[in-house]
């Protein structure tokens, strides 16, 4: 099914399943401890056998010799692959890193043995004994000194933008306004912090590899893995059932995939491979750090004149950049803009996705930004937002946004958190030793369109099985898949078994980018639409005319038992959504309001979240229930970036101190209140038939600089480099309260 004109009335437009807040349809397995996770397949291998990795402990240079006599005589060892005996293995999608082989090493922790034997512990051990020489040369690991070294890059995401974006000219405008601001931010390091680390198990039979492995895109895993050994993708086969959170970690391949196939194929037996817990900080991917510098000039009555934002940021020399400015090109209009980004090369883990990449780092800065340009104009900062609203896309005014309404967010919001409470005066509001404020921020995330098909089988008992390659990270998929088929088929959710993360699957977009549930359910309703006309024609039905609903099949005065279409048999369909250039005449985007209440102890600068509010417009909402988890979720993160979240980085030797969830600081239950959500009711017919766009990223944007204006109007102390821990504010309390 192709995609190409705006969505008209449809079969998902009842309403009747969809958009209901059916609780998840595999909860009972995870509280069970049943789903199966990728390092637990007792069901699919026996007598594995474990790896462990070992790391460099240097970030870049060469391993010279490596020793591993010591360790090839440890009890149960079964084998010893070492860098130095493997060619470098060619870098998989979307990253610029070989995982494992050649002498190279590039970054700290970096992959450059793998220790095999029959148990965890005695891997463990013996990984201990492997002795190592290397040739280290000096390491680039601290942003702000090798920022001058930075390189003009593009956004490779978006290239149809320059690597300098300029409209109108900037340099005048910003001259000739009457206010203007010029300021620097910067973010940190970050890493994804999810439960379940990087995990595989493997096993190789008849030349042909099966892996149970946490991947978020079935498809990107299993063709990266076949590229780096060698073998054709057809004899790779990939399961992911059940991830346990990846939060863009888990979307590229990792070392522990590839170590557990070559471990496998070395021992001849099934091979088990982690990353250790430090190993994912070092080993992994992570958010790379920022230095934006953000330049803004208004006319008195607060129109945006000109907007500049450049981004500094720091990665493996041709790796991606953590697109800061995305969200500039498009949250506001201006006449006058330049936008840009230089990346400084860096030898530390590879900078790559983490929720909402670009637009999270970006409105950190971007959104703090417009505060202070609203109180150098003596403008509310949300009266500030809806002034430079834009329903065009400002680098192309013929290319209108789909559905736009930042603008109901932002009144929808205040209205409900009460901002007409809020103090203007920093300081001014008081609970005992406790400084309140009140914060917001402006949140946006394109929508992305991905291919995706789904398969079908209507079974002669009546139920319905749904297959595709899609993902679950906890998000859901499980469930508004076996709504949107029991939606599409007129049945109840619990006759629809959903299967899902099986490379033998067709193949669908996979979790991340908010791109999946909105792709995944447009091919399920392809799939679906094909199965309704094989039913159709079965049963003697015009499938245009045709209704299903309640277990039957209506059309005018006839209506027919769906069973009854598979009385000789089983029906079998499979399709996929594929789209056109919508895209080109339409900006698909999702917004939010993000707003925040904190009190700041007035002697100690201690911070506490009060209480938060999204107010979301992203299409049509699939199931609010599990929709509101996503969004919880995302400002929880945000909390996180907002206040505590930053790798150290030890720039003596290249590596991130902070390496485990000991030290790198997460938010915790006591950490967050009561959060509310709210969606806005708008379907989009231009994104898809489903008319729903992503919900998985945009909790998150705007939500730390929400609370970062929180902080300000609570104590009149701006910290422009997140996160604002208390040590930031310490020094000047006395002066704010």
């Amino acid at each position: 099914m192709k995609f190409d004109t705006p969505a008209g009335q449809n079969s998902i437009d009842r309403m009747r399943i969809v958009g209901r807040p059916f609780r998840r349809v595999d909860g009972v397995r995870k509280v069970t401890g049943t789903a199966p996770y990728a390092y637990e397949r007792h069901d699919a291998v026996t007598d594995p056998a474990y790896g462990w990795i070992v790391g460099a402990t240097i970030a870049r240079g060469r391993v010279t010799r490596i020793d591993a006599a010591a360790v090839r005589a440890a009890p149960g060892v079964l084998a010893v692959l070492t860098t130095l005996e493997h060619d470098a293995a060619p870098p998989g999608f979307r990253t610029t890193l070989h995982l494992f082989g050649g002498a190279e090493v590039r970054h700290y922790h970096q992959a450059v043995a793998l220790v095999v034997a029959k148990t965890f512990e005695e891997a463990r051990a013996a990984a201990h004994l492997v002795r190592i020489d290397y040739d280290a040369e000096p390491v680039r690991c601290d942003l702000a000194a090798e920022a001058h070294k930075a390189v003009p890059v593009a956004d490779r995401d978006s290239p149809d933008y320059p690597e300098v974006d300029r409209i109108g000219d900037f340099a005048a405008a910003l001259a000739a306004a009457p206010v203007t601001l010029d300021e620097t931010y910067t973010t940190p390091d970050q890493t994804h912090g999810m439960m379940e680390p990087h995990a595989t198990t493997a096993a190789w039979h008849d030349g042909q590899l099966t892996i149970w492995t946490s991947a978020q895109v079935v498809s990107w895993h299993r063709n990266s893995l076949a590229q780096a050994l060698g073998i054709a993708r057809e004899d790779v086969r990939l399961e992911a059932p059940f991830i346990g959170g990846g939060f863009g970690s888990k979307l590229i391949m990792r070392s522990d995939a590839l170590l557990a196939a070559l471990g496998a194929r070395a021992v001849g037996r099934p091979c088990k491979v982690a990353l250790q817990r430090p190993l994912i900080a070092n080993n992994g991917t992570r958010r790379a750090g920022t230095i934006q510098r953000i330049r803004l000039g208004a006319t008195h009555d607060g129109r945006l004149t000109a907007i500049g934002h450049h981004s500094v940021n720091g990665n493996l020399p041709g790796a991606y950049t953590e697109a800061a400015i995305a969200p500039t090109r498009l949250i506001y209009g201006a006449p006058n803009r330049e936008l840009s980004m230089t990346l400084a090369a860096l030898d530390l883990a590879e900078g790559n996705d983490m929720r909402a990449p670009g637009e999270a780092p970006g409105l950190m800065a971007l959104e703090i930004a417009m505060d202070e340009m609203a109180e150098k104009l003596g403008i509310d900062p949300v009266a500030l937002r809806i002034r430079n609203d834009t329903q065009v896309d400002p680098r192309k005014p013929q290319r209108r946004f789909s559905e736009r309404h930042l603008i109901e967010c932002l009144t929808v919001g205040a209205e409900r958190f009460g901002w007409a409470r809020r103090h203007p005066v920093p300081g001014s509001m008081r609970d005992d030793h406790w400084l309140l404020g009140m914060g917001m921020a402006a949140g946006f995330r394109q929508n992305l369109l991905m291919p995706s098909g789904a398969r079908v089988r209507l079974e002669q008992d009546g139920r319905l099985s749904v297959e595709t390659d899609m993902t679950d990270i906890g998000t859901g998929s499980y469930t508004i898949l076996a709504q949107t088929a029991a939606e599409m088929m007129g049945l109840p959710v619990d006759a629809v078994t959903v299967r899902l993360g099986d490379s033998a699957y067709p193949e669908a977009a996979g979790s991340g980018g908010q791109f999946g549930a909105n792709n995944a359910m447009s091919g399920l309703y392809a799939a679906c639409t094909t199965l309704r006309a094989s039913v159709a024609a079965r049963l003697g039905f015009n499938a245009e005319d045709v209704e299903f609903a309640g277990g039957m099949v209506k059309a005018g005065s006839r209506s027919v038992p769906l069973r009854d279409a598979v009385e000789a048999g089983p029906l079998t369909a499979e399709d996929r959504i594929t789209y056109g250039d919508l895209d080109k005449d339409f900006v698909q985007a999702t917004f939010a309001a993000q707003f925040a209440e904190v009190a700041v102890n007035r002697f100690t600068g201690e911070m506490r979240i009060r209480r938060m509010l999204a107010v979301i417009d992203a299409g049509r909402v699939l199931n609010p229930l599990t929709a509101r988890s996503q969004v919880i979720g995302a400002m929880t993160m945000g909390v996180g970036a907002a206040l505590m979240e930053a790798l150290a980085v030890d720039k003596r030797h290249g590596f991130f101190i902070n390496h485990d969830l000991g030290g790198y600081e997460v938010p915790v239950h006591a950490d967050i209140p009561h959060l509310d959500v709210v969606f806005l009711d708008h379907p989009d017919p231009v994104s898809s038939p489903m008319k729903a766009k992503g919900i998985g990223e945009i909790g998150l944007c705007g939500a730390a600089a929400a609370v970062a204006n929180a902080v300000y109007n609570a104590t009149g102390i701006r910290v422009r480099d997140y996160p604002i821990t208390l040590d930031k504010l310490l020094d000047r309390l006395p002066r704010a309260a």
